[in-house]
């Protein structure tokens, strides 16, 4: 069953949300209603790339507001654990990697990746009680060059987070990330939205640089020539902008995954998938992951990852690798250059998800969603709320929040043209769920 629910087309405004809506899917921290339902959930907590070899340095991380510390040990394996020292709260991104453990600096205590205390250098031996201290501990896993962390209840833990670029070759894939300073609710409404990247993305003239290389009189995105369908299902939801232009539907098919992936077309390869994951921080900064894969033989094309790199505004000319911080941001005004603005792109602001970022973070670190006013295409960031006050309501049941199971492997998004006769969305959902439609077929 690929829908829980019915393909919608809204006519007419849509109700804003309650300030009491807006701060309960907002608010992550633990013990929150929607802290309680991330949790339930893998995070991507950091590149494998920030921990290279075992006993690397340790690297600080904070999820979902928690301040942790993350480490490879000797043997490889991955431990993300309270930041603090449990002796007298000395942080541990200082401590020493060594012999399968992480050492406080101050007095040697010692933690292995459960966060088991296994050796008390400043007590003598007899004297030691290591058995009794326990660290707050996160199991993890690493696939698609990401190490995830599981911050909930032990006997919830999903299946792995087995997105389709996750188990694709190294060659054929590429991810990277960036710190966004808002609350992630605007971050995920940001990307699952079709309508904006036909307005924010546009190019005036065919050397733009860093936009998406859309045109402003592009047909199929005119308002009069499209509409939005969104359908439910038991893994967010799955959405499409559909536009007609003579004889022709274009049909844009995307995917939202709960509780904070976009799953996008490629604006000009058709076997390429982007991505994103938008990671709550805190409230007030989440972390933008960006993917891009191949689902075929052939390796990611190199035009695609300068596309990641300098295009998007994701790369190390628009990103501190060191820090994942963005160097066009709120003190500079993003780099919004008035000129181009008249005579390159339609925002004057360089790279792709620079321009998200700017329009996102410029409208405060959690936005006042009552005083919105909502059309046809906002549908997919309507359903986003409705998937996420539906998620709160079911783990305080003691349910299991939607796409906390498996049925997201494998989806892709598409980006066809059919002819009038053709039943687009039927002809969309086998490429949207290719391995669905193969199983059906076998």
């Amino acid at each position: 069953m690929l829908t829980t629910g019915q393909t919608a087309l809204m006519q007419g405004p849509a109700s804003p949300l309650s300030a009491e809506a807006n701060e309960l899917i907002c608010r992550t921290g633990a013990g929150s209603p929607m802290g309680e339902v991330v949790r339930r959930y893998w995070v991507p907590a950091l590149l494998s790339t920030e921990l290279p070899a075992p006993d690397s340095p340790p690297v600080q991380v904070k999820l979902l507001g928690e301040d942790l510390v993350a480490f490879r040990d000797t043997s490889g394996r991955v431990g993300i654990v309270q930041w603090w020292c449990a002796h007298r709260g000395t942080p541990l991104w200082m401590g020493r990697n060594e012999e399968n453990g992480l050492r406080c600096l101050y007095h040697g205590w010692k933690y292995d990746v459960d966060g088991n205390c296994v050796d008390q250098m400043n007590e003598p031996p007899e004297a030691q009680f290591k058995d009794k201290i326990n660290l707050v501990s996160y199991p993890t896993v690493e696939m698609g060059d990401i190490i995830w962390a599981y911050m909930g209840p032990k006997d919830k833990r999903p299946p792995d987070p087995k997105f389709e670029f996750t188990q694709v070759p190294a060659s054929h894939r590429q991810v990277s990330k960036v710190i966004q300073e808002c609350n992630w609710v605007q971050a995920v409404e940001g990307g699952i939205d079709p309508s904006h990247a036909y307005v924010l993305h546009t190019a005036l003239n065919n050397d733009a640089p860093g936009t998406a290389g859309l045109k402003p009189n592009n047909t199929f995105m005119a308002p009069d020539h499209y509409r939005m369908y969104v359908d439910y299902t038991d893994y967010g939801h799955q959405f499409w902008a559909v536009g007609e232009a003579g004889e022709k539907n274009y049909v844009h098919g995307h995917h939202f995954v709960m509780p904070w992936t976009q799953l996008r077309l490629h604006t000009w390869i058709m076997h390429i998938v982007p991505g994103h994951f938008y990671v709550p921080i805190d409230d007030e900064n989440c972390m933008v992951w960006n993917w891009a894969y191949s689902f075929t033989d052939e390796p990611l094309p190199e035009s695609t990852r300068e596309f990641e790199d300098w295009r998007s505004g994701n790369g190390p000319g628009h990103v501190d690798q060191a820090t994942f911080k963005s160097i066009p941001n709120k003190s500079n005004n993003w780099g919004l250059d008035r000129e181009a603005q008249r005579t390159f792109s339609f925002s004057g602001i360089e790279g792709v998800n620079v321009q998200d970022r700017a329009v996102q973070e410029g409208a405060g670190p959690i936005i006042d969603r009552s005083r919105e006013n909502l059309g046809q295409t906002d549908m997919p960031v309507i359903g986003i709320r409705k998937k996420l006050m539906e998620a709160v309501r079911i783990v305080s049941d003691g349910g299991d929040p939607p796409g906390a199971g498996t049925s997201y492997y494998g989806l892709r998004a598409v980006g066809r043209v059919y002819d009038e006769e053709i039943d687009w969305r039927k002809a969309s959902l086998e490429e949207m769920h290719p391995e669905t439609f193969a199983g059906s077929a076998g």
